[in-house]
């Protein structure tokens, strides 16, 4: 494993907490696997045998209706882990994982971290805090379906990937339109209307691109009441 890989994997939530040893321990017999953009990692409803953590790209968690549609649960990238919880119980995944980019992810077996448990039970404090992560991420989106505009979701989700604190920001979309919606809980068709709407709060969409001329004030409108948001 490159020495790059290792360290996105240690800072993870899910060994950043573990003991060196353990750390060392797991990350000797984990391996990096890379999968091409639209690869499958695993299928909904697989036996879950692994814990991955996201070095390079993005990968999508979608669960599929028994009409056929997909629901977008997550997005991740470098850092995040995913399949934990059902992978210590021995049990199958409720979603299925694709790489949404060309990406490399290292791939635990989940036998190997349960025997780490067993001997180092503060490895579990690990589990837990990545398995928090996740349902506070989950509690996020219920919310936000719940409490705001579509307009707003699209901003939020904007000011997430923003590494400006104030003023002019350009902030590159990482993965296309189609699946932005998707994590957003809207259809294509609605997005665009979001980022028409998204005008009037400075937001310029060129391609994969998104020109923010403020971001305080697109915070602003992300945080405002949806009642008055709906009026702009």
């Amino acid at each position: 494993m490159k020495t790059e890989h290792a360290a996105i994997a240690r800072s993870s939530l899910l060994l950043a907490s573990a003991p060196e040893a353990v750390a060392q321990a797991v990350l000797e017999q984990a391996r990096v696997r890379t999968y091409p953009r639209g690869g499958t990692i695993f299928l909904q409803g697989e036996q879950a045998k692994a814990i991955y953590i996201v070095a390079e790209g993005w990968v999508k968690l979608y669960r599929i209706a028994p009409n056929g549609a997909e629901a977008v649960v997550g997005v991740f990238t470098r850092g995040a882990s995913f399949g934990e919880a059902v992978a210590f119980r021995s049990d199958t995944y409720p979603v299925a994982a694709e790489a949404v980019t060309d990406c490399a992810l290292i791939r635990i077996d989940a036998d190997s971290l349960l025997r780490q448990i067993r001997s180092n039970p503060e490895v579990a404090i690990s589990i837990l805090s990545a398995t928090f992560v996740h349902l506070h991420s989950l509690v996020t989106q219920v919310e936000q379906l719940k409490a705001q505009t579509g307009a707003q979701r699209v901003a939020e989700f904007l000011l997430e990937l923003a590494d400006c604190p104030s003023g002019p920001c350009t902030v590159a979309l990482p993965y296309d339109k189609v699946l932005i919606a998707g994590r957003l809980g809207m259809k294509p068709e609605s997005l665009s209307r979001a980022f028409a709407r998204l005008k009037d709060q400075g937001v310029t969409i060129r391609q994969n691109m998104a020109l923010v001329e403020d971001v305080a004030l697109l915070r602003t409108y992300a945080e405002e009441d949806p009642a008055t948001a709906w009026t702009r």
